[in-house]
């Protein structure tokens, strides 16, 4: 059988991490992409790349390309083109910048990969998968934001720290926007199936929550730039749950239409991703505390979505 491919939009930090996780799990052949003035920057990458491949043993290939010829007829897109946020910026500040960064991308994605499963990163994360979808016009199960995730693994280690635990017995779900506006699911928590308020105490909670929410802020104030070693390894995982049809129920921003109550936007809900993409959204029972912070949630997310509308 032929090997899949994988096409990287964006060959940045993240990019690079992404092109390595997929070229170690020998996920299929990667094309790492970017702009004209960058692609010497991204052939680079993809050699240092391929030349690691030698003693992690994988045979898959990778090209560094500015061309969408050479995405053409890819099975995954996973876009992470634009500008990543500054120290003092929130991610709605980007929108202006990165609409018609996702535009241009969407217009060649629609004419080289009408059939991959694209998984969008590119923050605001849920105006640009819905930028993204509307300019496709792929079918609704193909497209899917990365962040819940994200969110998830950030939820995930903050409490196995607290409950002194594996990070491997940690179950958790984050859902909403991929903001401050978020919302960790407690009631949903657990360590191996026991609820997470037995190991850690109210107080401690609370403050993992407002830490995971601004989660993504801490790491760009540390470094002055976005994540992206967990955000590759988010994004990954959802590429490798569509390529294996492996059914894994995992949060992502999917296309609403009726699920919660919400319709006509993308955001956080819990998904099944299989070999047909976004196969279901799973709608999990919500406490009433829950049910208001995620429709807190929704209205930053349908703010955001309408600065989008606006300029169509």
């Amino acid at each position: 059988m032929k090997r899949k491919k994988i096409g990287l939009i964006g060959a940045g930090n993240i990019g690079g991490e992404l092109a390595n996780l997929a070229m170690t799990k020998q996920l299929g052949d990667v094309v790492l992409f970017d702009i004209k003035a960058k692609e010497e920057f991204a052939k680079g990458k993809a050699l240092d790349l391929e030349q690691a491949s030698t003693l992690s043993g994988s045979d898959a290939r990778v090209i560094g390309t500015s061309s969408w010829e050479d995405v053409a007829g890819a099975d995954v897109l996973i876009v992470t083109a634009g500008v990543p946020r500054k120290p003092g910026q929130s991610r709605d500040d980007l929108v202006g910048i990165n609409l018609p960064i996702i535009r241009d991308v969407a217009e060649n994605a629609k004419k080289y990969c009408p059939n991959a499963f694209s998984i969008i990163i590119s923050n605001p994360l849920d105006a640009m998968v819905y930028e993204y979808h509307r300019v496709t016009g792929f079918p609704k199960s193909m497209v899917a934001g990365m962040a819940g995730v994200l969110d998830s693994a950030r939820f995930s280690l903050f409490l196995a720290r607290a409950a002194d635990a594996s990070v491997k017995d940690l179950r958790t779900m984050v859902l909403g926007g991929h903001g401050d506006d978020m919302v960790p699911v407690l009631s949903a928590c657990t360590i191996n199936g026991v609820p997470v308020s037995q190991f850690v105490d109210a107080e401690t909670l609370d403050a993992i929550v407002k830490r995971t929410r601004t989660g993504g802020g801490e790491i760009v104030k540390l470094m002055g730039t976005s994540a992206y070693y967990a955000p590759a390894a988010s994004a990954i995982a959802m590429a490798e749950a569509y390529l294996n049809d492996e059914k894994r129920l995992l949060p992502s921003a999917a296309y609403l239409d009726g699920q919660y109550g919400y319709s006509g936007f993308f955001m956080g809900v819990p998904t099944v991703i299989g070999g047909g993409g976004v196969e279901k959204i799973v709608e999990v029972s919500l406490t009433a505390d829950e049910k208001a912070m995620l429709q807190k949630s929704v209205e930053s997310v349908q703010s955001v979505v309408d600065v989008v509308k606006k300029s169509i």
